[in-house]
């Protein structure tokens, strides 16, 4: 096998793969998070209005455990069968597993959590029909689908080629064909979580008359350009794009990651409070690393910076190919996210507890008052 063909082969395996390697990923991220909040007494079935069975920190390990076994299984498998000329039998390996997974998510028996998946499907309903008032976990789960939104553009191009029997076969190679890397679903599909999230904006402003849903609009809003933009890169003259498209991608790309940034620092996370999260009830050398410490915000401050920077790039086109590149920056990306997730979810405890707190002391003050003029009226009964 001659090195650009092995490459080419490498390339479509990993695009099957990659999706849900990634999604493995941030369900191990999560059962972090969720461990972190348990330690440090952050009551999230509260804050994302959950039931009593909902998944612990343990059972979203033990989820991760078995994603964890299954899709490399089935990459080794499809690895070793095409390599071995059995070409239809590797074709069937992606096939299957995403079946698997489709069928897992949504089985409507009392089997894999069924309670979960039915809120997580329901989230994810009312995330792509903003119909109702949103809630906090709607734009929460929007917010990390649009950390995913390379995820879902290679599952697009994967099940087009499963759709189009393009699996282990050189049909997709050209790049204008139907599943090709110039396809036009692959801005569409990136756009999406954006899209998204920009109509629950203007949902919860129709609902709220707050403006600041406006201008958190159109911090979503500023992605539409940088993703179609850099498409264009496929679709016009080379003089063209270095002249008028790649400059005009360039500027949307640092007003997207700046405005993001921004807003991170000053809407999503709380810095006067920034690592209360980290103080356990138990002693424990993660929290004596990051409870109270400074350079837990150079780090968070500086490092989300520049993952916004380079993921603002990975909307875009000129990566495609690389898919080392393309897998690495879409795993910091999540991991970025993994560390916004802490101090989000922080930010809304603090709300809720201050909120709590607020009504606490108007109850006393009711129930003072009331004694206090029951005492009055009380001085001039008759014995």
């Amino acid at each position: 096998m001659s090195v650009n063909l092995r490459d080419l082969f490498l390339y479509e395996a990993f695009l099957y793969y990659n999706p849900l390697l990634l999604v493995t990923i941030m369900v191990w991220l999560w059962g972090i998070n969720l461990w972190v909040f348990a330690q440090a007494n952050v009551n999230f079935p509260k804050i994302f209005d959950l039931d009593q069975n909902h998944l612990s920190h343990t059972q979203i390990w033990k989820c991760a455990t078995w994603m964890t076994i299954i899709v490399p299984t089935s990459m080794t498998a499809y690895l070793y069968l095409y390599s071995s000329g059995e070409v239809s039998l590797a074709a069937s390996q992606p096939v299957l597993l995403y079946a698997a997974f489709a069928m897992a998510l949504l089985c409507p028996f009392h089997i894999f959590y069924l309670s979960s998946r039915y809120f997580l499907l329901r989230t994810l309903w009312r995330i792509v029909f903003p119909l109702q008032a949103i809630a906090f976990a709607d734009f929460f789960l929007a917010d990390i689908l649009t950390s995913m939104s390379k995820v879902f553009s290679d599952l697009e191009r994967s099940v087009c080629r499963m759709v189009h029997r393009q699996v282990a076969t050189i049909a997709w190679f050209e790049g204008d064909s139907v599943c090709g890397s110039h396809s036009v679903a692959i801005p569409i599909v990136l756009v999406l979580p954006y899209l998204f999230r920009l109509f629950q904006c203007l949902r919860q402003y129709k609902d709220t008359r707050d403006k600041t849903s406006l201008f958190n609009a159109l911090k979503y809003s500023t992605a539409v350009p940088v993703i179609f933009v850099s498409a264009l890169q496929y679709h016009v003259f080379p003089d063209k794009w270095v002249n008028l498209y790649r400059p005009l991608w360039l500027v949307s790309a640092v007003v997207n990651c700046l405005y993001s940034f921004y807003w991170d620092l000053t809407r999503d996370w709380d810095l006067s409070c920034f690592t209360v999260v980290f103080k356990f009830n138990k002693p424990h050398i993660l929290s004596h690393c990051l409870y109270g410490r400074k350079w837990v915000y150079f780090w968070v401050i500086g490092s989300n910076l520049i993952l916004r920077c380079t993921w603002t790039y990975k909307l875009s086109a000129h990566l495609r190919h690389n898919y080392l590149t393309v897998f690495t920056i879409t795993a910091l990306e999540m991991f970025r996210r993994f560390q916004w997730v802490f101090f989000r979810v922080e930010n809304e405890w603090n709300k809720i507890s201050n909120n709590k707190s607020s009504n606490t002391q108007l109850y006393l003050g009711d129930q003072q008052d009331k004694e206090e003029e029951f005492l009055i009226n009380s001085n001039g009964h008759n014995v």
